[in-house]
């Protein structure tokens, strides 16, 4: 890697702890207006201190984010699709180098979908967004998507999905967690991050899968709606940058998650 690539892998996985929390809020590319992202900027704001990056669109980042806010931007990409249309795999490249380079971002991300009958497109737009990442020095995150198709997250369709992202060149990889999680990251030989998936029933199951994830090779977390659905969003991500670059068990981290939301909950009390 020269220089330049160096640089923006440093924005995104932080050098002192090898470690990334990624704070995906680009949802809406294919979903439209999310549960709590309907409005972006109010939403993401409050999160930007804490997260190591942010994956969104162009659109979302001129129109919400500050650009004196010292955000890490890993740039989605990728789309051309909607939840309602009739295949979430069929999706191209969205957005130009240029743009990208212009928006000074850290990175860019594309979906694949290994398996599908898009895959080979999807696939080789990987291999064109990774010859022009090299040329300017922008590393590329392959993204692991299943559509509508969850019963794919196992570790063998996973590994064989990195492994090949990898091979294509990514730079990182986000993939989702499974059972026998360490088969995916010990095959693939650049570094994962997780998906945050749907809401899960509690943020103590998001602090676990976190550290498990960790525990088994991913490099972090590239997670969302576990965050910013949470009724306590800045706890809970303060709750997971502690078991990402802290390596705080999943009870001490929901320890901590628990005494952030009490002092939230008296100080907006007082407040009103």
């Amino acid at each position: 890697m020269d220089w330049g690539m160096k640089n923006r892998m440093a924005r995104i996985i932080k050098p002192d702890t090898g470690r990334a929390v990624m704070l995906a809020v680009d949802h809406g590319y294919f979903l439209g207006p999310t549960t709590r992202l309907e409005v972006p900027r109010r939403t993401i704001e409050p999160l930007i201190p804490y997260a190591d990056s942010l994956m969104l669109t162009r659109g979302v980042l001129r129109s919400s984010i500050d650009p004196g806010s010292g955000a890490n931007v890993v740039l989605r990409v990728s789309g051309g699709v909607s939840i309602i249309g009739p295949s979430l795999s069929d999706e191209g490249i969205t957005t130009s180098i240029k743009e990208a380079i212009r928006l000074n971002v850290a990175g860019i991300g594309l979906s694949v979908f290994v398996g599908t009958e898009h895959e080979r497109q999807t696939l080789l737009g990987l291999a064109e967004l990774v010859n022009q990442g090299e040329e300017y020095g922008i590393p590329v995150l392959a993204i692991t998507a299943v559509g509508r198709e969850l019963e794919k997250r196992d570790a063998r369709f996973l590994s064989l999905c990195c492994r090949i992202c990898a091979e294509l060149g990514a730079h990182l990889v986000k993939t989702y967690y499974c059972d026998d999680f360490e088969k995916v990251t010990e095959s693939c030989p650049v570094p994962i991050v997780i998906a945050g998936g749907p809401k899960l029933e509690t943020e103590l199951d998001a602090l676990e899968m976190a550290y498990n994830a960790v525990q088994q090779g991913a490099v972090g977390v590239d997670m969302g709606r576990n965050i910013w659905q949470s009724d306590y969003p800045v706890p809970m991500i303060t709750a997971i940058r502690a078991v990402v670059h802290e390596n705080y068990k999943p009870k001490e981290a929901h320890d901590l998650f628990r005494t952030l939301k009490d002092k939230e909950g008296k100080k907006a009390a007082s407040a009103s």
